[in-house]
């Protein structure tokens, strides 16, 4: 059986955030969130890492990473584009926004034919999260059975605006029941409630919330392929609608086509949606180098 593989969702437009977060170096020598993510993944026995980003920054992303990585795991590179998977669908041809996280995944079609994590290029997940998704894709994986890392939601917010997370519902067995991406959560009065359409309702401090780091067998991206199909069919007019990877995983289990387990993980979590969450990831891997869980020059 081959090693499973990383897949790096860093085709974003930043738009909250203002510039390229992606590739902004966090470290002490410049190290991205990315970097330190694909380094617990090649110590937790992860054998290729695919990114997916956008074809105008590739070169540039390419030479930050080429010369890290070169001899320590396979890469690979895929672009996520507007019009990838669209020919002769009826979208709105004055739209501009991405498609969202399932078409990323979608444009990894031929390339991963393993199973597989993905991950947000702006989040880091810790070391332990790294080792619970390879022991899951290397033993119970299968094209009936995906994976949820569950973090809790209370560890997950920005101090600096709204959230968005994938709010996780299960059974007794850490089954998913469903999963609703909530698109604007954060804290009010003490309480953390997320908002729709103007109305505000309340959710646990421990509720479990995918971060966008889930395992799946590679027909995951055939049923990516089936489902945007018809999201084009019912959404492929709107100029701001997303296809999310939460959606598809949500359809996965409602049309029965099996079960996705949600793992609790008490990997610490951190991440940037906004300009004035970088300090604080600074300030967070600084105190990880410092504690030695991170060598001082990553890649030396």
């Amino acid at each position: 059986m081959s090693a499973p593989t990383l897949v790096i969702l860093a085709a974003g437009m930043a738009s909250r955030y203002g510039s390229q977060k992606q590739t902004e170096g966090f470290g002490p020598n410049g190290e991205t969130i990315m970097d330190y993510s694909i380094y617990d993944a090649i110590s937790a026995g992860f054998g290729k890492v695919v990114f997916i980003i956008r074809e105008d920054f590739s070169e540039a992303f390419k030479a930050n990473f080429e010369p890290k990585l070169n001899g320590k795991i396979i890469t690979h590179y895929v672009y996520q584009s507007i019009d990838k998977y669209t020919a002769g669908k009826n979208v709105n041809p004055e739209r501009t926004k991405p498609w969202g996280t399932a078409h990323a995944v979608l444009c990894t079609q031929g390339v991963v034919n393993e199973p597989f994590a993905v991950i947000n290029a702006d989040d880091y997940y810790g070391a332990e999260a790294f080792k619970q998704a390879y022991d899951f894709l290397t033993k119970d994986c299968n094209n009936r059975t995906y994976c949820i890392l569950g973090y809790e939601l209370s560890n997950t917010l920005s101090e600096n605006g709204t959230v968005s997370r994938g709010v996780c519902s299960i059974d007794s067995n850490n089954v998913l029941t469903q999963i609703n991406e909530r698109t604007k959560i954060y804290r009010k009065d003490g309480q953390i409630v997320f908002e729709e359409e103007g109305i505000e309702t309340p959710l646990a401090e421990d509720t479990r919330v995918s971060m966008n780091f889930m395992c799946f067998a590679p027909n995951f991206i055939d049923l990516c392929a089936q489902e945007f199909d018809a999201f084009l069919l019912e959404q492929g007019q709107a100029l701001k609608s997303e296809f999310y990877i939460p959606y598809v995983t949500g359809q996965f289990t409602k049309l029965g086509l099996g079960d996705v387990k949600v793992i609790p993980t008490n990997a610490k979590w951190f991440g940037v949606t906004y300009k004035e969450d970088a300090p604080i990831v600074k300030s967070n891997i600084d105190a990880l180098v410092e504690n030695k869980t991170y060598p001082k020059n990553l890649w030396k």
